[in-house]
Formats: structure tokens, sequence, C-alpha cells
């Protein structure tokens, strides 16, 4: 556990922006391994996840919520209402702006609903490395005219420029108090969770275009072999048939490269060997399933 030479810290950490600002990577980049699945496709991120990440005395949890965005389905209003909890009692909420693409129509009414919320209010300026200095310092000016932000960091999640000094700041936001998870406990997902999360990444990477993302994919079975390997068994799930067949590929080469890239990283993070069996299901109104729902870990929503 923490050295004993001075007071512990803990305390929760909301990170909150428009889809595809960069949270689960600046998550990922904060905890220092992989916790939450990233992507260039915006709102991919579904369920709140926490990252744990430790700086000396102090923990901080990481709550990398879902992006907010105006609600269509009956799964973005689930995802919006994750992303408002994840900030509920937060002992600092970090709005996290893409510089570059800023995403205006998105932000303004994160700001709005951002202005009169009691939580010390950090603004975060990601991808600075891509963006020309001036308008990066008019953006700032004109965010925090809005909102009274307390502090305002520039950084790139993607190489961690300015993240260091930015964790030791959140760092010292903490409250005095003992660490709620061991100091080797890096996320609070489990690893049934875990694993659904890095196969859904690979139908992400490998589908682009081809496959819209109103696809799940479901744990059946885990479990772990004598041998000391696990055997994971996941469900693809799809809404039409045509869907079926992109997943499947040309004699099955799309699901087989889909598992052999999840099964890899799987055994990286886990540490020990992965059998991965993956199967695609057609269900039509799946995004209607409360237990769908709950097995991302969201609450149903009506």
């Amino acid at each position: 556990m923490a050295d004993q030479a001075g007071p512990t810290r803990c305390g929760v950490v909301a990170v909150l922006g428009a889809p595809n600002a960069g949270k689960s990577t600046l998550v990922n980049q904060l905890v220092g391994q992989k916790v939450a699945i990233t992507s260039a496709k915006a709102q991919t991120t579904r369920a709140r996840m926490l990252g744990i990440a430790l700086l000396d005395q102090t923990q901080m949890i990481l709550v990398d919520t879902p992006g907010i965005f105006a609600p269509r389905r009956r799964l973005d209003r689930a995802m919006i209402s994750a992303a408002w909890e994840g900030a509920e009692a937060a002992d600092a909420i970090l709005l996290l702006v893409d510089s570059v693409k800023q995403r205006r129509h998105e932000l303004e009414p994160l700001l709005d609903s951002l202005a009169h919320r009691p939580e010390r209010k950090i603004l975060v300026l990601n991808k600075v490395d891509a963006a020309k200095k001036e308008p990066l310092l008019a953006l700032a000016q004109e965010l925090t005219a809005k909102v009274p932000f307390a502090e305002v960091y520039f950084i790139s999640a993607l190489t961690g420029d300015g993240v260091p000094d930015m964790k030791a700041a959140l760092a010292a936001m903490m409250p005095e108090g003992p660490w709620h998870y061991p100091e080797d406990q890096v996320s609070d997902a489990s690893e049934r969770l875990l694993a659904t999360e890095i196969t859904r990444e690979q139908l992400y990477k490998q589908l682009h275009e081809e496959l819209p993302y109103d696809s799940a994919v479901r744990p059946e079975k885990y479990v772990q072999r004598a041998d000391g390997s696990v055997e994971i068994h996941q469900q693809i799930v799809v809404g039409r048939d045509t869907q079926r067949a992109i997943v499947l590929g040309k004699g099955g080469s799309r699901i087989k490269a889909i598992g052999e890239a999840a099964r890899a990283e799987l055994a990286e993070i886990l540490g020990q060997k992965v059998h991965l069996f993956l199967h695609v299901k057609v269900e039509e109104n799946w995004a209607e399933s409360r237990e769908i729902f709950e097995e991302m870990g969201l609450d149903w929503v009506r």
C-alpha cells in the first residue's frame, strides 16, 4: 500500500466532454496503462468505466463517462444518464475539449449544465500539439468566461504532453482519506467485462465504416482452466443479417481476424494464455433489451 510517511488522499474525478474529445485516451494516460477502449469513432464509451490513477500518497478514481450528445435512442439516453451520474459528488469535474474540432454545437449545452454545478471544475484543452496557439488561447478565454473553471490545462492526451502537471494538480485537489482500492488495481471493471470491451474495440478498428456502431458484445462464459489459461466465449450482437455477413467476412476471415487481435491483447493484459470463441447473432431490437443494457453497466432509461 501507500508509503505511510504522510497522509493518504483519495477522491473522484469525473471526465466529461463531447464525443471523441479523447476522454478514454486521457484516462489511459493518467492510469499508465489501458483501462478504457479508444476509437476514432465518436460515442465509443458506453458505460462508466473507472480507471484508478496513483501519484505518491494519492489515489484518484477516474470516471470515464460517455460523451454528452443529443440523444435519439434509448441507448443514447442511458449513456447520457451514465455520464451525469459519473459527475455527481465528484471531487473535481474535468471538462475535456478537442481544441482542433471544438464541436461547439455539442459543447454549448454541456457548458450551460456545468456553469451551475457546485463541483470544482477544470478545463482541459486537448490535442494542443495539432492546434495553433492564438486560436487556442482565444478558445480558453471564451470558455472560462462561460463557466467558472478553477484551472485550465493545455495537453495532448495522445502523446502525454502536459499530462503530468495536470495529474499533480488533480492529486492536490483530492481530500485526505484512505484509499478505496488496492495499490495494484487499475480499474473496477471485471475481467469478464474488460474482455467484451476489447473485442468491441476490435470490431470498431477492423470494420471501420462497414458496420454501424449499433452492435454489442455479450459475455457468455469465462472459465479459468486448470492449465492456467482462460477460456472466453462471447456473442457479437447485430441488428440485421447483412451486418452479420460483414462481421463474419468471406469464409469467416473477418471474425477470425477480430478474434485473433482481441485474443492477443487480452493475453497481454491478463498475463495468461487466452482461448477466445466468438459467434454472431442477429437480434433486430437488441438496443431495447434490458438484459443487454445491464450487461453494459447501463441503467434502463425510458
